[in-house]
């Protein structure tokens, strides 16, 4: 499966690194990071991730941090696989 998701973070040094750990340790592969900052100081993470694995594991834990205040799944949708001829 493939899952977009948007976290609000706390401007901090270390949380790129936490949201990271987390999402490795929990077998997810990101294929796709954008990150921007806001006017009022919070950073907004959109993250793209594969896995075969339940998201309610990895969203749960992402909403944990002490540092993300907000955790949305945008979209998910099937992972198509291409056989090779």
């Amino acid at each position: 499966m493939i899952y977009n998701l948007a976290l609000t973070l706390v401007q901090q040094p270390e949380v790129l690194e936490r949201v990271l750990r987390v999402t490795r340790h929990r077998g997810f592969k990101i294929t796709e990071l954008g990150m921007q900052l806001d006017a009022n100081g919070d950073t907004k993470l959109d993250m793209v991730v594969e896995s075969e694995r339940a998201l309610e594991q990895l969203s749960h834990q992402l909403n944990k941090l002490i540092d993300v205040t907000e955790c949305k799944v945008v979209s998910t949708k099937q992972l198509t696989q291409t056989a090779n001829a």
